[in-house]
C-alpha cells in the first residue's frame, strides 16, 4: 500500500516543483535573486516555507535550477533556428535573432538569466558560469565557422554580439522594431560595414 500512495503522490509533487521553478523565475526576474524570500516563494505556491527544501536544499539551488531552464529554453530557439541553415553569416544571424526574441518574450526565465550575474549568487556562482559557458559555446560554434581573422576577433564578435543582444531587453519597445530588425542591422554592421 506504501508504494502506491507513493506512487499517487509523485505527479503532484513534481506538479508543486514546477510551480515552485515557475515563481522562483517570476520573481527573480521581477524582484532580483536577493530581495526574494523563500517566504514568499512559498506562500506563491501554496506550501509551507521549509516544504520548499523537499524539492531544493537551499534557495541558491533553487536558482540554479531556474537559470538552467532559462539556459535550456534558449539554446533550444537557438538549435531550432539553426538547423538547416547552411551559410554561416545566415546561421548566425538566425541565432541572434532566435536569442533575442527568447529575451523579448516576456518569459521570466530568460529573464532571470540575464539578470541575475554569478557573482550575485553565491556559493551557486560556479554553477551559473558552468551553464552560461555552456550557452556560449553554441555562440563559440557558430563563430567558428565564420571566416575571421584570428581567435582573439572570433571572442570579441562573440562577446560583442551576446552583450549587444541582452542590453536590448532594457530599451526594446515592442512596435517600433522587431527583434530580426535589429539583428540584422547589428548583422550589417559587424558583417559588411553597412547600417541596414
Amino acid at each position: 500500500m506504501a508504494r502506491t500512495t507513493v506512487k499517487e503522490r509523485a505527479p503532484r509533487q513534481d506538479n508543486r516543483r514546477s510551480a515552485l521553478l515557475d515563481a522562483a523565475a517570476t520573481h527573480f526576474a521581477d524582484r532580483g535573486f536577493h530581495a526574494t524570500s523563500t517566504r514568499e516563494l512559498a506562500a506563491a505556491v501554496g506550501m509551507l516555507p521549509g516544504s520548499i527544501y523537499y524539492h531544493f536544499p537551499s534557495k541558491n539551488d533553487l536558482l540554479v535550477a531556474v537559470y538552467d531552464e532559462g539556459v535550456r529554453r534558449i539554446e533550444a530557439a537557438v538549435e531550432r533556428a539553426v538547423d538547416g541553415v547552411d551559410d554561416p553569416w545566415q546561421r548566425l544571424e538566425v541565432a541572434c535573432t532566435a536569442h533575442l526574441e527568447a529575451l523579448l518574450d516576456g518569459g521570466a526565465y530568460a529573464r532571470v538569466v540575464v539578470r541575475v550575474q554569478p557573482e550575485d549568487a553565491g556559493d551557486a556562482a560556479d554553477d551559473l558560469i558552468a551553464l552560461r559557458d555552456r550557452y556560449e559555446a553554441l555562440f563559440s560554434g557558430l563563430i567558428a565557422a565564420l571566416d575571421l581573422p584570428d581567435v582573439s576577433a572570433r571572442r570579441a564578435l562573440r562577446l560583442l554580439l551576446l552583450g549587444a543582444l541582452n542590453w536590448v531587453q532594457h530599451w526594446y519597445r515592442p512596435g517600433r522594431d522587431t527583434p530580426r530588425t535589429i539583428v540584422r542591422r547589428f548583422m550589417g554592421l559587424l558583417a559588411r560595414g553597412e547600417t541596414a
